[in-house]
């Protein structure tokens, strides 16, 4: 079993190694504004945000369904595990998360439901800067179902099938994307490695109508340009340098390799009191938008039939403002 492991994860990062010269070339400068369907690269739940993001290595639990299919492998005992977020976003966006695992045999299931609201936004022009009176909406929604499994106590795999869709102002665009991770557990201060690659779709063409003010009048348009998903390529590390009976410290670092924006590396660190408390500090640097660390906290009860745990996450951006994340865990059985 443990040579099928290792032949496994070396036939896995030759098959990355592949993809990164297809999913991830060389644009230059940061290729922003390049890609479609951006809200698939806001994370969803709060224990990840308190880290700053880094949490593809370290994910093990319902949010991992977003972060590294393989991490659902890695879940606790519990039979069925629901997780539920909330994001206050910039510009009184909301985005609602919701996810679950069940344990099938030795295979892992997972079902995740994303949705990202607007609200009403105001339709303005050249000539009428302050808003015609007219107003739309952009309402995006992802809907997974993943498949993992843990080859070994060391090596985990996961694969997820997303279909995705875009709506703003009446266009709308749909798209079929995967997800592909694992996670290996080297064993030295529980160190992990772990690789993913999110976003993986084909280029796509919008469909509706859109109606565009010019100076010879209002004409109609429904012809628009493909466009493509935005891809991620993350390589992330964790380590427990520090563990006794009452505390543990996690460590964590990030590589991130986006199709449409410029390369970022991110740390963060969680602390553990009886496995109850959390507390947690991360960091990206690189990024176009700097702000304050990112924190968080989160409660963790065990219950006669599982456990409950409530997280909190921040996020700060200088000019853009505050980021707010809620998530809701239960596990059953």
């Amino acid at each position: 079993m443990k040579s099928t492991a290792l032949t496994l994860l070396v036939s896995s990062l030759l098959s990355i190694s592949s993809l990164y010269a297809q999913v991830l070339p060389s644009f230059g400068g940061s290729r922003a504004g390049t890609t479609g369907m951006q809200f698939l690269k806001i994370g969803v739940d709060a224990r990840s945000s308190g880290l700053g993001g880094n949490f593809t290595a370290l994910a093990n639990d319902v949010s991992a369904l977003y972060w590294n299919p393989a991490g659902i492998a890695r879940i606790d005992s519990q039979r069925a595990h629901i997780q539920f977020g909330h994001t206050l976003y910039f510009a009184d966006i909301g985005i609602s998360y919701g996810g679950a695992v069940v344990r099938v045999g030795e295979a892992y299931w997972g079902l995740s439901i994303l949705s990202l609201g607007s609200g009403d936004m105001d339709v303005t022009t050249e000539f009428q800067p302050f808003g015609t009176g007219e107003t739309f909406q952009a309402n995006n929604t992802a809907i997974g179902i993943t498949y993992a499994r843990a080859l070994t106590d060391q090596f985990a795999f996961g694969v997820t099938g997303r279909w995705a869709r875009e709506s703003i102002a009446g266009i709308n665009t749909n798209n079929a994307i995967f997800d592909f991770g694992f996670q290996y557990n080297v064993g030295l201060m529980n160190t992990r490695f772990a690789v993913t690659v999110q976003n993986f779709g084909v280029n796509v063409q919008p469909n509706g109508e859109l109606q565009l003010l010019k100076l010879t009048g209002p004409t109609t348009t429904t012809n628009f340009e493909e466009i493509s998903v935005p891809a991620m390529f993350r390589i992330g590390v964790a380590l427990d340098p520090y563990v006794d009976e009452v505390n543990r410290i996690t460590t964590t670092a990030q590589l991130n390799h986006p199709t449409d924006n410029n390369e970022t590396f991110g740390i963060g660190a969680e602390y553990s009191w009886k496995n109850i408390l959390y507390g947690r500090l991360g960091y990206e640097f690189g990024v176009d938008e700097t702000g304050l660390p990112a924190f968080g906290v989160g409660l963790n009860a065990p219950r006669n039939f599982g456990y409950l745990r409530l997280d909190y996450g921040f996020n700060n951006k200088s000019r853009l403002g505050s980021v707010h994340r809620f998530t809701l865990g239960i596990g059953l059985f």
